[in-house]
């Protein structure tokens, strides 16, 4: 039903002589002489960036209020893994004493 096929190669894999290549003789011609091309002042590689008062002013406020969004976000995670701990510690506490009772009343 399934059978393989063995690979068929596309080419013969005997040993094969490449062809033979026919160098030409060429006759060197002098050159003639060109100008050197004038020179080209270098453009500016980068746009020089100037701070202004506002905009250094603008910088620190986006600074400090990203810093402080970060710092809320992180202080909130914070006090949710603190609130979650202390509620699963009485849970622990509650299902100790419930398994306990029922120990004791038998």
């Amino acid at each position: 039903m399934l059978r393989p096929k063995p690979p068929i190669m596309p080419q013969p894999t005997g040993r094969l002589t490449p062809p033979a290549v026919v160098v030409q003789p060429t006759t060197i011609t002098p050159a003639t002489s060109v100008p050197p091309p004038a020179p080209i002042a270098p453009a500016p590689s980068r746009p020089v960036v100037q701070l202004t008062p506002g905009t250094a002013l603008a910088l620190v406020g986006g600074g400090t209020a990203v810093v402080l969004i970060v710092g809320a976000v992180l202080v909130s995670l914070l006090l949710a893994v603190a609130v979650t701990g202390v509620s699963v510690a009485v849970v622990a506490v509650v299902l100790r004493l419930l398994v306990n009772d029922l120990h004791k009343g038998r």
